[in-house]
């Protein structure tokens, strides 16, 4: 079993900043793609960002310059940092990777955590 735990959301002003984490944690073998997706309410789930183990990235339009998604590969933890939020960045911010384990290192599931809210408000 793996699972993946996240970390930093709340409560920021317009402007502000926030520094996501999500951990997976398990019997891992490898872990390749990792990434950030959000759902707003009454909004279909979205990609935010994604990384590769060798650190390329993509960025969904609405958040580059102002979002960067970096990995700790002997951690097995992602991170969003997000600057310059703005009211339509508020949702519930999930983390996803594709991550094989020990008994079937070959089979790769994809894994959701359990998402943390991020609410940009005045």
């Amino acid at each position: 079993q793996a699972q993946l735990v996240e970390s930093g959301g709340g409560l920021v002003q317009p402007g502000g900043s926030l520094r996501l984490s999500c951990a997976a944690s398990g019997s891992i073998f490898r872990v390749n793609v990792m990434g950030w997706y959000r759902q707003a309410p009454g909004k279909v789930r979205e990609l935010v960002a994604g990384i590769t183990t060798s650190g390329t990235t993509n960025y969904a339009d609405s958040v580059k310059g102002r979002f960067t998604i970096s990995r700790d590969n002997a951690k097995n933890t992602v991170y969003l940092q997000m600057n310059s939020l703005q009211l339509e960045d508020t949702a519930v911010y999930y983390c996803h990777a594709d991550l094989s384990l020990v008994v079937h290192p070959l089979n790769f599931l994809k894994v959701w955590g359990q998402g943390t809210l991020v609410t940009v408000s005045s």
